[in-house]
């Protein structure tokens, strides 16, 4: 077999070089399997602004935003102000086979888009609670701790889908009517704060790692521009996992590494469960909104916290 050929139009090389350290697949195994789920990979990115995880031979996995200027001149592409680093982002916009493949190529293993699209960067799709075991804690209490957020977006009248999140936790998605990216932000805060409430010994909201002691975190603060990587991409990690999609009364019975690049394409061979999992866009409750409006922002409560000790720190000391 040749470590080199072609597919609508993009050259793809060095097909036979290990994907990565302990990733168990070779660079072709990426590309079959993202050539494979395409359809069902590409409606989640299209018109989003793309950020990758590419990891090439030799180097550390990276994050690229910026769009190479080697890049194809058929690849899409969107420019983002970037207020933390006051510059201009060019963005690529993956919605075709051919740039899904060329990225492929570039060994672009993750992909995350944000939950907004382009021209619309206040009005975010969903809303999300990405859901982390403790370092001590196995999958078993991340799925307990989901079990949570599912009873309480029940009680305000929502539904949502999960899947792992390839890693360690899982991704709760509820698809939103529109509303303002402050309102869904705030949202988001509050439902964390409701599945808190149901079991305070097992899940906490707590931003900072050192106040968690030992339990899951709901982290509320995927929102608006911020990026969840796709249903189906795979993560750079041991046996090269992937993000899938997992009914809920099937939660129990999976773990992350059950699903890589090696299976998960057979199992979405006829059908996309994350499409078929997905309920209808859903308007927020009043109530959960205006709850959420009064609970601080964990990023900007967390930054005035660490300065807060820091300063106790440095009076203790001296």
């Amino acid at each position: 077999m040749s470590a080199e050929e072609e597919r609508d139009g993009v050259r793809l090389t060095n097909l036979d070089q290990p994907l990565f350290p302990g990733a168990d697949a070779t660079k072709r195994d990426l590309v079959d399997y993202l050539d494979a789920v395409a359809d069902r990979v590409i409606p989640q990115l299209a018109g989003r602004p793309l950020s990758v995880k590419r990891v090439l031979r030799g180097q550390k996995p990276f994050m690229q935003k910026n769009v190479p200027k080697y890049a194809p001149p058929w690849v899409e592409t969107v420019t983002v102000w970037a207020e933390t680093s006051r510059r201009e982002v060019s963005y690529a916009v993956c919605g075709d086979r051919r740039t899904l493949l060329w990225f492929a190529n570039q060994r672009a293993v993750e992909y995350h888009p944000p939950l907004v699209r382009a021209g619309a960067w206040e009005t975010p799709t969903h809303l999300v609670m990405d859901i982390d075991p403790p370092e001590s804690g196995g999958f078993d209490v991340v799925v307990r701790a989901a079990h949570l957020v599912r009873r309480a977006l029940d009680d305000c009248g929502l539904s949502g889908a999960v899947k792992t999140s390839g890693a360690k936790g899982v991704h709760v998605f509820v698809p939103l009517e529109p509303r303002p990216a402050a309102d869904v932000a705030a949202a988001t805060r509050a439902l964390a704060a409701r599945a808190e409430r149901l079991d305070p010994a097992l899940a906490t909201t707590a931003f900072i790692r050192e106040d968690r002691a030992g339990k899951v975190f709901l982290d509320s603060t995927r929102a608006a521009g911020a990026t969840v990587v796709a249903a189906y991409s795979p993560r750079i990690r041991p046996g090269t996992p992937v993000s899938f999609p997992v009914p809920w009364d099937g939660l129990d019975g999976v773990a992350p590494s059950d699903f890589t690049v090696r299976n998960a394409a057979a199992l979405v061979a006829d059908r996309d469960p994350w499409a078929e999992l997905m309920p209808e866009p859903q308007r927020l409750p009043d109530d959960l909104v205006a709850e959420g409006h009064t609970i601080p922002i964990a990023r900007v409560q967390a930054m005035h916290e660490g300065k807060r000790r820091a300063r106790a720190r440095r009076d203790a000391s001296s």
